[in-house]
């Protein structure tokens, strides 16, 4: 069992290498893709990440449910690609129009917290080799509203969170991995 996860920028080459990686782990794969189509710009951002991956690999999409879809998904001999925790934030902090309302309340930062806790505490235990791809949000502008700003801040600390919990962790600038924890499998 080893867990991986993959930062970069937007464009980086993160999912490629999460792909080529998974490749080279030789087990049958395992794609979950966090993504929804809420417009056509985005449908073609999925029909696009579909077309790269082999047509064997098993996509499993879990835009809320993330935890139970890994532990599901995640077997002995196989690799899991999640593709992407930055999005699967995204689905959470925007789910219900009173999350839009309120994004700091109480109510809504608790259910987000107990979504990440689920996930982080599931990958220690997990069987197999576990790949998870994120965007490195923090190194551009302040974001002008409020949601903005708690969506940078929110996605930065579930990249530490989850950078704490895996065996390896890589940043992707340019196509170019470097390692900044363990060593890739």
């Amino acid at each position: 069992m080893s867990t991986e996860l993959i930062l970069g920028g937007a464009r980086s080459g993160k999912s490629r290498l999460a792909e080529q990686r998974a490749t080279a782990h030789g087990g049958p794969v395992t794609v979950i893709a966090t993504a929804e189509a809420g417009d056509e710009e985005m449908a073609a951002r999925i029909a696009r990440h579909r077309a790269d991956r082999p047509a064997h690999w098993s996509v499993v999409e879990a835009p809320v449910a993330l935890a139970a879809a890994v532990r599901l998904a995640a077997h002995g001999d196989g690799c899991v690609i999640v593709d992407c925790l930055t999005l699967w934030l995204s689905n959470l902090l925007t789910r219900d129009a009173a999350s839009l309302a309120a994004p700091h309340s109480v109510d809504h930062m608790a259910a987000w917290q107990a979504e990440v806790d689920a996930l982080v505490a599931a990958l220690p235990g997990l069987p197999g080799h576990v790949i998870l791809v994120a965007n490195e949000v923090g190194l551009g502008l302040v974001p002008e509203s409020p949601l903005g700003r708690l969506f940078r801040d929110e996605a930065g600390r579930l990249n530490q969170t989850v950078a704490a919990a895996c065996d390896t962790v890589t940043f992707v600038a340019a196509g170019l991995p470097l390692t900044l924890k363990g060593t890739p499998a």
